[in-house]
């Protein structure tokens, strides 16, 4: 690569940079959601950006941990975890909602340490963060130290088998929604993984319940029903809800509107096996009560990836763009014919606060329409 390339290189990603640190820090009060720095100590300590979802009140309240997954490109651009559907079906049943960003996402701390081909050693590094969250939950006084259930999505599905190996003190169940670390420079890494979550399982004494759909894009079929038998067959006590397909991408299920209906039963089941709140209770019955924009239909105007054929923005626009591609679902980008242009992801509706956060950028309103929500491309020119 020539000079001329790598400066051309270099200010791309300041400016990537730059616009991601960019972005406000959202609070939802509806949720009494709040954000705390929590320690990991060890050798130097790290603090990892935790968001907090609370009950009215002072509790004790029971705990749901819910760990996020990786994004494609650099973890430091990857936002806070903020998982708002679920945030509210816990809620509703009177449970202390606690979202650690592990160490080296978003603005937390240290670095993320990259596995090579040990998928096995990956989860059990990032299975320490996890602890330190829990460590620091069940030292307050609104927590109930012994009633925590700890969930998962994608990487963080992959986390919360290989916590389960810890057997902390009062977590009676652990939910894996498409959990796995996917390595395809490695040789036969569908086969690590089951390996993995075979040493997983031998260590491993509460009850799991895992979510894999067909069409997913990280984990097919043959793999997940692989590291679930390997799972099981190794002593891990598990129950596996094959849901089929799901929209684009079965991946992203958990963080969809539309994946409610699929998993909430089947939690609220899991909950009651293992003596855990399952039902709304009545003093939080307002966390349930949401209404959300409507999701415009896809019209594929461009490839999702294309920042090139983004209509009217200039070049920080584009790396505004760039920067929201390393979002997890949901979320949404928002554009004007000024220019300008804004993005929201998790919460309650990144739609409407994306649309926000493009016309507040000027004091006249500024025209703001969806260019994309979630995978799809949703801009319409007429």
């Amino acid at each position: 690569m020539n000079a001329g390339k790598i400066l051309e290189v270099f200010a791309s990603t300041c400016l990537l940079i730059q616009v991601a640190l960019a972005q406000p820090i959202e609070i939802d009060a509806n949720l009494n959601e709040s954000v705390l720095m929590i320690p990991k100590k060890g050798l130097f300590t790290v603090e990892l950006e935790t968001t907090l979802y609370k009950p009215d009140g002072d509790g004790p309240f029971p705990l749901a941990i819910i760990n996020h997954g990786k994004a494609h490109g650099d973890t430091r651009f990857q936002g806070r975890y903020r998982p708002a559907i679920a945030a509210r079906y816990f809620l509703q049943r009177g449970y202390a909602v606690v979202v650690p960003n592990r160490q080296g996402f978003s603005r937390s701390g240290g670095s993320y340490i990259y596995p090579g081909c040990n998928i096995q050693s990956n989860g059990l590094v990032q299975a320490e963060d996890v602890q330190a969250a829990l460590d620091y939950a069940v030292a307050q006084p609104w927590a109930d130290r012994n009633n925590a259930v700890v969930v998962g999505q994608s990487h963080g599905g992959w986390t919360t088998l290989a916590f389960g190996t810890l057997n902390y003190p009062g977590v009676r169940g652990l939910i894996n929604f498409a959990g796995g670390l996917r390595q395809e420079s490695c040789v036969n890494w569908e086969g690590g993984l089951a390996k993995a979550a075979a040493s997983y399982a031998e260590a491993t004494r509460v009850p799991s319940l895992w979510f894999y759909g067909e069409n997913d894009s990280y984990f097919n079929s043959n793999t997940s029903r692989a590291m679930f038998e390997r799972y099981t067959t190794a002593g891990g006590k598990a129950r596996l809800v094959e849901f089929g397909r799901f929209g684009n991408d079965s991946h992203a299920m958990f963080a969809s509107r539309a994946g409610a209906p699929i998993w909430q039963p089947e939690v609220s089941k899991f909950l009651a096996s293992v003596g855990l709140p399952y039902e709304t209770l009545a003093p939080y019955r307002r966390f349930g009560a949401v209404v959300l924009m409507n999701t415009p239909p896809r019209t594929d105007f461009a490839p999702l990836e294309d920042e090139a054929k983004l209509p009217y923005v200039r070049d920080t626009g584009r790396a505004g763009y760039k920067a929201y591609l390393t979002k997890e679902i949901p979320r949404a980008f928002a554009i004007a014919p000024s220019g300008t242009w804004g993005w929201a992801n998790g919460g309650d509706d990144p739609l409407r606060r994306a649309l926000d956060n493009c016309n507040r950028i000027r004091k006249e309103k500024a025209d703001c329409k969806l260019y994309s929500v979630d995978d799809a491309v949703v801009w319409a020119t007429d």
